[in-house]
């Protein structure tokens, strides 16, 4: 039996529920995921992905709904346009929905525009972020709380980088560890340090890193532009690893594309992209010498391995949260390296 369409998203696309169709498609970790296809008065048919979620997703579906649309303003052929997102209307929960991906097109698709998705990143990173409302210039922030997985990450605006990075990264996933363990206790429920038990010592490293070793790296007038000049924020993706890009066409387009989907977008550093990239591979040797030719690597070019393993703590940080595990000790390991080489003491 087919699955049922929620009036709500009918509404949200004005479309017909006579002439619509939904049916499973894909899977996901935190969400039901399916096609969606309805034929309009001019017999063409039209296709769209939708994901829904139990309560608590509707916060998790408005960042990639507007993590997605930045992205996609910037870089049209380099993830889906999303449409619509709210609350279902036949259970609690929420909806997203966007343009169809399909990640495995017919033979007969055209070539796209051949932009190699290494250039499509280093445009997307080139571009700066626009003045949020309220602000003077280009803040470090997201206009709405987005979702790493499931942890809900704090967008707050902050001129600094290097104080974004510290507080609303790595001292906001110790929260989420915190607050999980709490919940471990009262209801059962297992995530962050619930799975090995409270950790002083991961909580005590964390400090030391987002205290000495954050301000050592990112700190302004440290860290520059490869011209001298400030870091400015610009979008990133925020969760890019291999399994969130492809190739492909996007909607009613028949042009195969380099893609990337299911983003946590902020405007942050460029090179916190990395960060989760170089955590589990899969971008191939030369990557990274495509994506320089059209954005070079800042300034101090020496320390970039480090900052990229700096930004790679957090993931692991964030998949201890979710997931316990051997996540703890890879994030201990970076985090004594940081601090050996760059430490106060050293």
């Amino acid at each position: 039996m087919a699955p049922k369409i929620d009036p709500a998203i009918l509404k949200a696309l004005s479309l017909d529920g006579a002439n619509t169709t939904l049916t499973s498609h894909g899977g996901s970790g935190f969400s039901s995921t399916y096609k969606l296809s309805s034929r309009g008065g001019d017999g063409k048919e039209k296709t769209y992905f939708v994901k829904t979620g139990g309560k608590g997703s509707e916060v998790m579906f408005a960042g990639e709904h507007l993590s997605l649309n930045t992205i996609h303003a910037l870089v049209p052929t380099f993830c889906p346009q999303s449409f619509a997102y709210g609350a279902l209307s036949s259970s609690s929960g929420s909806f997203l929905v966007t343009d169809f991906l399909n990640l495995s097109p017919p033979s007969s698709s055209k070539p796209g525009s051949g932009i190699s998705l290494a250039h499509k990143l280093a445009k997307l990173h080139s571009t700066p972020a626009p003045i949020p409302d309220g602000y003077e210039k280009p803040m470090f922030g997201f206009p709405v709380s987005t979702c790493c997985g499931e942890t809900v990450q704090e967008n707050g605006f902050m001129e600094s980088w290097a104080d974004f990075y510290a507080e609303n990264r790595l001292i906001h996933i110790l929260r989420c560890e915190f607050y999980s363990l709490i919940l471990f206790y009262f209801i059962l429920h297992f995530s962050a340090e619930t799975n090995q038990g409270p950790s002083p010592s991961l909580s005590s490293l964390v400090h030391q890193i987002a205290n000495e070793i954050v301000s050592r790296l990112l700190r302004p007038g440290h860290l520059t532009s490869p011209d001298g000049s400030p870091i400015v924020p610009v979008v990133v993706h925020g969760d890019l690893w291999s399994g969130n890009r492809g190739k492909g066409t996007i909607g009613t387009d028949d042009c195969v594309e380099e893609v990337v989907f299911d983003p946590s977008a902020c405007y942050a550093h460029s090179e916190f992209e990395f960060g989760i990239m170089g955590m589990f591979g899969g971008f191939g040797g030369g990557f990274n010498g495509e994506y320089w030719e059209v954005k070079g690597r800042d300034e101090p070019v020496g320390e970039w391995e480090d900052r990229r393993s700096l930004y790679e703590l957090y993931h692991h940080l964030n998949h201890y949260s979710i997931f316990g595990g051997g996540y703890k000790s890879s994030a201990e390991s970076i985090m004594r390296k940081l601090i050996a080489k760059y430490g106060e003491e050293t």
